[in-house]
């Protein structure tokens, strides 16, 4: 083997973000709400950023220079400024290291039991723990509380039949084991040999069977179900009128009421089509999904960035909603410590936090200006749907709002990214204004979202006993000047969820 060590010289480019880049793009990205939280992140962070109260009547004030002179000394400011970071970096420490409400009570709790020591090498008087338990009480019964799962209101009503040991825990073992919406997640067989395994018992086949439906008699009906025919059939009220035809049409017909085939079920039952489709109506009545009540579904709360508004001229003029932003400054006192402070550790410390501060307000004020630009020049794109509805949306692509406003197209991408604008016609994100579109035979565009409605309207006033096929939907679209294929129709058609010619008939 031969080594030889040379030097070379080659010329290549390269793209490095400097970290002010960085945050100024994470900034941009953030939705009102989000740039609110950041924003008092870093007030606990970093002490040399400050709130100060609005005033839409007082001219915007900068930030003061910075003046890196030689300082002088003054150890009364030194230990007050040592004193205020300490206080600061505590506050943060707690704020990392926090736990939930509950274990603090219950740590709380476990201090004051009477085997340890109160502080100051005493327990506390009766009076202080009495007010420290009503504190306690007091959030705790301000906490929210959990709602019941379904696992746990089958397990309460199951409790209430008088079945023997065994029996009662694998009913509870086969609750568990019930999904979300209240079927059995495995084959019955299946859950008896896993539980007989697991706990050494030895439950029959008809002892788990008899534990099966006394569970499918549980409120709401239907849980326990081994598959979904079974959960509509558990739900079937044996008192209700047509409760038989109700029954054969689970039973044996599913499928043909999924495609709409009542000519044939008329033909395998005996029955009329008005009674198959009184039966139809009940099957549509029931559950598929019992266990769906009980999911807990988090409320998204939606905070709009943007509102327009219409000017003299008629022109819609978009206003940034920043109410609920605080607004920042860099502290007087702490500029001031960095002229008067003697030591250079101190001093380079306080530097570092105030090009930090100066940053963070620096890029919160490039992104409204950015999240303006780039707005006013989609509400000016697509005044038609503001004005006229949705039908009037127009054809549009980031790179277009890129290009009028003179930034890179990701720089669009993230201003718009989960940002909403109120409008007189309601709420919406900005990315609800961008789509494609098509050519008409006159060459104009059309959004895609103007063809979906007009898809929509077509479906909407056909005649429900001849249906249109999506072959005479393409003709209809060509009358407007719209040449679409088949195959896109047929795309769009399944994407708005809108059933088959042969599905929407009406018999």
């Amino acid at each position: 083997m031969h080594l030889n060590i040379s030097q070379q010289m080659k010329m290549s480019q390269q793209m490095k973000l400097a970290p002010r880049m960085i945050q100024s793009m994470e900034i941009l990205q953030l939705n009102m709400m989000a740039l609110n939280e950041r924003i008092e992140q870093e007030l606990v962070e970093n002490v040399t950023l400050e709130r100060v109260e609005k005033d839409k009547d007082a001219p915007v004030r900068e930030p003061d220079a910075v003046d890196f002179s030689t300082p002088s000394d003054d150890p009364h400011e030194i230990r007050e400024l040592k004193k205020d970071v300490e206080n600061r970096e505590l506050v943060a420490g707690k704020e990392e290291n926090n736990e939930s409400d509950f274990e603090r009570l219950l740590e709380i709790s476990s201090e004051w039991s009477e085997d340890n020591v109160g502080f100051g090498g005493s327990r506390p008087s009766s009076n202080q723990m009495s007010d420290d338990m009503d504190r306690q009480h007091d959030v705790m019964s301000n906490m929210v509380a959990r709602p019941q799962s379904l696992q746990e209101y089958l397990l309460d009503q199951f409790s209430f039949f008088s079945i023997d040991h065994a029996q009662r825990e694998f009913g509870e073992y086969l609750i568990q084991h019930l999904d979300h919406n209240g079927r059995m997640q495995s084959m019955l067989p299946e859950i008896a040999q896993q539980f007989n395994r697991l706990y050494d018992q030895s439950i029959s086949m008809e002892q788990a069977e008899e534990v099966l439906k006394l569970i499918q008699h549980l409120d709401p009906p239907g849980v326990g179900a081994r598959d979904h025919r079974e959960m509509l059939l558990l739900q079937v009220d044996e008192h209700l009128p047509f409760h038989e035809v109700v029954t054969v049409l689970i039973r044996d017909h599913l499928e043909d009421i999924a495609f709409n085939r009542l000519p044939v079920i008329q033909k395998a039952t005996g029955y009329t089509i008005d009674l198959i489709k009184v039966g139809i109506e009940q099957i549509q009545s029931l559950n598929p999904y019992p266990g769906r009540g009980f999911e807990q579904r988090p409320v998204q709360r939606v905070t709009p960035d943007l509102a327009i508004e219409e000017d003299e001229s008629g022109r819609y003029v978009v206003k940034l909603l920043d109410e609920y932003v605080p607004e920042l400054r860099i502290s007087p006192r702490y500029q001031k410590m960095l002229k008067e402070n003697p030591t250079q550790e101190t001093r380079d410390w306080i530097r570092r936090k105030i090009e930090s501060a100066r940053w963070l307000i620096e890029s919160i004020e490039q992104r409204y200006n950015t999240l303006r630009k780039v707005a006013q020049e989609i509400v000016d794109h697509q005044h038609e749907f503001l004005d006229k509805g949705p039908e009037y949306i127009h054809p549009l692509k980031m790179q277009q709002i890129a290009d009028r406003v003179g930034v890179h197209v990701t720089t669009v991408s993230r201003a718009v990214d989960e940002k909403w604008i109120q409008t007189h016609r309601g709420l919406f994100p900005l990315k609800r204004f961008f789509g494609g579109g098509t050519h008409t035979a006159d060459g104009e565009e059309v959004a895609w979202d103007t063809i979906r409605i007009k898809l929509q309207e077509l479906i909407d006033s056909e005649d429900k006993k001849d249906p249109l096929s999506d072959d005479a939907l393409v003709d209809a679209l060509a009358t407007d000047g719209i040449k679409l294929a088949r195959r896109t129709i047929t795309k769009y058609r399944k994407q708005m969820q809108i059933p088959s010619s042969r599905q929407r008939r009406e018999y």
